[in-house]
């Protein structure tokens, strides 16, 4: 059942992968997705693409099945991950064709494929053009979610694939390949454009260029599963990695970025967690969330809330009185009530005193069991984080933090938007972080202070309109 309304998923699915492409003749955002119903039984084996439209980021038009899986036998049996471009009188979809089953029969279990529409809706498969990768170079199984772009001083088609390379540590085979084109149908592989020996894989590669500078974005495959992003005055590199790299934590993956002309914003997915339960893993897939992304002064990026977003928040507002808590080795939680049921956004200020150790707001509190959640900032350890609260040692939150500057006396403002399950949290305009949040739905809300001093002010509570 679809229960959130800003953090979109299908109905009795789930979605990973976003495919963002903005048409400038409708001027709607169309979010190709990845739907898996986990449930093989009923639906069978294989993930195809479905299509949803939006112009704000808050009403979605589902347009359903837009590109259907293959056979068991056939390549596509998962259509995963790739891009959509404007070309040569045709719009094109570039994806990954995986299938595992062919891997058994000593064939590649991955490849790349095309299709073509006229009109973004209709797509017709064209199998002859798919290609496979160079094996003496790369692995033949990791060849996958090609970003294609008009290179217009090569004056050419670029192709950026995900790949392992052969000879590199196993666990750091991680590579971006850039492939190129004059016709969209035949493909030379060029060369690897990075390889960071950091990584298991690059996924979803994602470029654009702002002003002088090219963005490369990219989901780490590993424990962290963040998405990153290097950046570099010349397509040939040196791509350089900002002092914090990620866009959202490790609820946030597989990002990437559509633009409008004037403002981009990245669209990335919060994952769900195994049987709905807090204490277990992560799961593959799970909804749709949705940032602003800007340049600061210094070239590198932030991620702020779309005003779309923040603007459909126009039901009752609850207002607090402004108020300080004090804990001296010991906790403050200042309890502030039940919010009204549905989407809701709270916005406050923060100020802490010298070696205070964690302030910020509890979610979903039960006075019953004691627990409920935490989006604290952290001064000791510069960096806001979401956690159980009380904190307890649960596999479920490991690497829910950003890395922030805070210094004691200054204010910092901390937006939140709550949906049902999903929570996404703005400290200062420029740092966002999401968490996912099963238990004690409509619970309190509360302040907190844990050994030391916070002055909370301008303290609201909207619903969604």
């Amino acid at each position: 059942m679809k229960e959130e309304q800003l953090f979109y998923r299908p109905e009795n699915a789930w979605a990973a992968d976003f495919i963002p492409y903005y048409n400038h003749i409708d001027k709607t955002y169309y979010l190709y997705f990845l739907l898996d119903w986990r449930d093989n039984d009923n639906h069978g084996e294989g993930t195809p693409w479905y299509l949803i439209t939006t112009k704000d980021f808050v009403n979605f038009t589902e347009h359903g099945e837009i590109l259907p899986r293959g056979g068991m036998e056939e390549q596509d049996l998962y259509v995963f991950t790739g891009s959509v471009i404007e070309a040569e009188g045709k719009y094109h979809i570039f994806y990954t064709g995986h299938n595992p089953h062919l891997q058994k029969k000593g064939f590649p279990q991955e490849a790349i494929m095309h299709a073509v529409s006229d009109d973004l809706i209709y797509w017709e498969k064209i199998p002859q053009d798919t290609f496979y990768a160079p094996t003496e170079i790369y692995e033949p199984h990791d060849w996958r979610d090609p970003f294609v772009f008009w290179n217009e001083e090569e004056k050419e088609y670029n192709m950026l694939l995900t790949a392992r390379l052969n000879n590199a540590p196993y666990n750091r085979k991680g590579c971006t390949v850039l492939c190129a084109s004059k016709d969209l149908i035949k493909w030379e592989v060029q060369k690897t454009l990075w390889a960071s020996e950091l990584y298991f894989t690059h996924e979803c590669p994602d470029l654009f260029k702002i002003g002088e500078l090219w963005y490369l974005i990219f989901s780490e495959f590993s424990d962290k599963c963040a998405t990153r992003y290097r950046m570099s005055k010349s397509l040939c590199g040196p791509w350089i990695a900002p002092s914090d790299d990620t866009f959202g934590g490790r609820a946030y993956y597989a990002a990437k970025t559509a633009s409008d002309g004037e403002k981009r914003y990245l669209f990335g997915w919060i994952p769900t967690k195994d049987n709905n339960d807090d204490n277990r893993g992560w799961q593959w897939g799970g909804n749709l969330a949705v940032h602003e992304i800007c340049q600061n002064n210094d070239g590198t990026l932030y991620s702020k809330i779309p005003e779309t977003v923040l603007k459909s928040f126009l039901g009752e507002t609850q207002i607090f009185p402004d108020r300080t808590l004090t804990a001296h080795d010991s906790c403050n939680l200042d309890l502030m009530g039940i919010p009204s049921s549905g989407a809701y956004k709270i916005e406050l200020d923060i100020i802490f005193a010298e070696n205070t150790k964690q302030c910020g707001i509890v979610l979903n509190y039960s006075n019953k069991s004691d627990t409920g959640y935490s989006l604290f900032i952290e001064p000791p350890a510069h960096r806001i984080k979401f956690d159980f609260f009380p904190s307890w040692n649960k596999p479920g939150m490991k690497n829910c933090e950003r890395p922030v500057e805070l210094t004691a006396g200054e204010k910092n403002h901390l937006c939140v938007i709550v949906d049902n399950t999903c929570c996404v949290a703005y400290l200062n305009g420029k740092t966002a972080l999401s968490g996912k949040m099963y238990e004690n739905n409509n619970g309190q809300i509360g302040l907190l202070v844990i050994d030391g001093e916070a002055r909370f002010e301008n303290i609201t509570i909207t619903n969604i309109k």
